[in-house]
């Protein structure tokens, strides 16, 4: 189910901590830095934090820049981000900050601590997600019931460990600071978990006063039937590579990138490519791989149309090239339309030889934008 895009923002010390010990919130950033924060802030639609953070800063999450809420009011949104709470046990303070300023607030919850948390009288929306908390279905209910595409979570560490461990963050915002902590029970950015492999990727690095702000998106696919975040980001570049194909009045516009398990990425291509009339995005992207390369068996095929089954220009489909390759694992974004070929079913004919084939319809608007002509919509 779609669920907003997850930005992670934290500043730590330099040695990865997030406080100190101390009766005092250590300042970790200075005053450039906090006004950045704002911003962000006022982009968003909802920011989120954890009880534990509820309960050590007394926050109040705020957009605090007039011409930055008087904008917000201007675009016809909320002055204030909905404020997001996330406790299992639903014990907390209602005379905390959080609940008494800004605008709306959501608590997310267990069905145990919505009762605790309803007997306190907590000034929120409580929503119980069950027994435990859902990251993946808390994500969705932001979306649909709350409208919100971004969020930002500014903590605490156990929610960031969370939220990449389970691959649903899509972007880590990260400002180290020039100093150290060097308590060993101080809270950490970071905690033990199963994290997933590769490198992430920096998007941008940039001083700010006496700090440094880093931004990272992750780039492992997923291994197994769920979306990751990385899935999302290599899906959205498949569909930009669909609009450079040259146009067809006889075939559609597809992008496709192979991308091996660690995040690196293989080979891209695109419908038409280099001049080749009739060469399909999947089979340009495999042509530049050699078929001995052993990351292939792990590798995900990403395409903006669902993989061919059948075709007349070439003698092997795009279903088949991928299984010839040892591919398993495909990620699309639009079923093949009945335009050209009755019944496609490309998946189908990938998942009968046990290949994986995950359907984001949330990227299917922008895989058809280039095929318009095509579908008439």
């Amino acid at each position: 189910m779609p669920h907003p895009y997850v930005l992670l923002s934290a500043a730590v010390s330099l040695d990865g901590y997030l406080d100190d010990t101390g009766p005092d919130r250590l300042l970790l950033s200075g005053p450039e830095d906090f006004d950045r924060v704002d911003e962000v802030r006022a982009s968003v639609d909802a920011i989120l934090i954890g009880a534990g953070t509820i309960r050590a800063d007394n926050p109040r999450l705020l957009v605090n820049a007039p011409e930055r809420r008087a904008a917000r009011v201007a675009g016809g949104r909320p002055a204030y981000p909905l404020k997001v709470a996330v406790s299992g046990s639903g014990d907390l303070d209602p005379a905390a900050h959080f609940w008494h300023t800004g605008g709306a607030k959501v608590l997310y919850t267990t069905d145990k601590g919505a009762e605790r948390a309803g007997a306190h009288g907590i000034a929120a929306d409580i929503v119980p997600l069950g027994t435990d908390l859902d990251w993946r279905r808390l994500l969705t209910h932001l979306y649909d019931a709350y409208g919100v595409r971004r969020l930002m979570v500014e903590g605490g560490g156990l929610i960031h460990t969370q939220l990449l461990t389970q691959g649903l963050a899509d972007e880590l915002q990260l400002v180290l600071a020039p100093l150290f902590v060097g308590d060993p029970d101080a809270a950490r950015l970071f905690g033990p978990g199963t994290y997933q492999g590769g490198r992430l990727r920096l998007r941008e690095t940039r001083p700010i006063g006496d700090v440094v702000l880093m931004r990272y998106e992750p780039t492992a696919p997923g291994a197994g039937p769920l979306p990751v975040a990385a899935d999302h980001h290599w899906l959205a570049l498949a569909c930009e590579l669909a609009d450079r194909c040259p146009p067809s009045e006889t075939a559609f516009s597809v992008g496709a990138v192979v991308v091996a398990a660690d995040g690196t990425e293989l080979a891209r291509g695109h419908s038409r490519e280099g001049g080749d009339p009739v060469v399909h995005a999947e089979e340009a992207a495999l042509a530049k791989i050699d078929p001995a390369d052993l990351r292939l068996p792990a590798a995900t095929v990403y395409s903006s149309l669902e993989p061919c089954a059948r075709r007349a220009s070439r003698p092997s489909p795009c279903a088949r090239l991928i299984l010839d390759a040892g591919v398993r694992r495909v990620v699309t974004a639009w079923r093949e339309p009945d335009t050209f070929v009755a019944g496609a079913d490309g998946g189908g004919v990938l998942a009968a030889e046990d290949a994986l084939v995950l359907v984001l319809p949330e990227h299917e608007e922008a895989a058809e934008a280039p095929n318009r002509h095509l579908t008439g919509r």
